[in-house]
This record gives C-alpha cells, structure tokens and sequence, in this order.
C-alpha cells in the first residue's frame, strides 16, 4: 500500500465501458511526514476522495479487489481516506 496527498483529476471521457463512472485521481507519495516524495500514481477513487485529502492507495492485484474495481482494468485503488498515523518518534 502506499500512503499519499490527493493532487488532482484526471479527465478521461473516453474510456473502457468497464470504467464508467470511474473518477481517476492524482496521488502524490508521501513518507511517514507527511513530505511529499516525487512519486505519483493515477488511482480509482472507491471511496469518495478529494483534492488535498490523505488517502491509502493499493496497487497490482489488490487494487481489483472492491466492490467498484473487481474485474476491472485498474492497477491502482484508493481505498482509504486516512484520519491520523500514530508513529513512534525515534529517539
């Protein structure tokens, strides 16, 4: 999985008939800071993200296993809009 900030939309009109209605985000990567990384990936939004929000993104396989993307053509999936990450500070 990977944790990351909603940075945008991409608008595709035309697609496969099995991705209608999909909304396909941006997601910047993001370390356990909250920095951004250089990384993106473009995401189905399975559970009503928006822009600036933090979400869980799952890839591969994985990203074809909810209810919106099963046997779908996706390769990435938000799937969690995240509330807080509890790290220990190191010491």
């Amino acid at each position: 999985m990977i944790i990351g900030r909603v940075i945008g939309t991409v608008w595709a009109t035309k697609k496969d008939e099995n991705l209608t209605g999909a909304k396909f985000l941006i997601v910047r990567e993001l370390d356990l800071e909250y920095n951004e990384k250089s990384n993106f990936v473009i995401a189905v939004d399975s559970v009503g993200a928006g822009e600036g929000e933090i979400v869980l993104v799952a890839t591969g396989s994985s990203a074809r296993q909810t209810n919106f993307t099963k046997n779908k053509p996706i390769d990435a999936v938000i799937m969690a809009i995240v509330d807080k990450l509890d790290v220990p500070k190191e010491e």
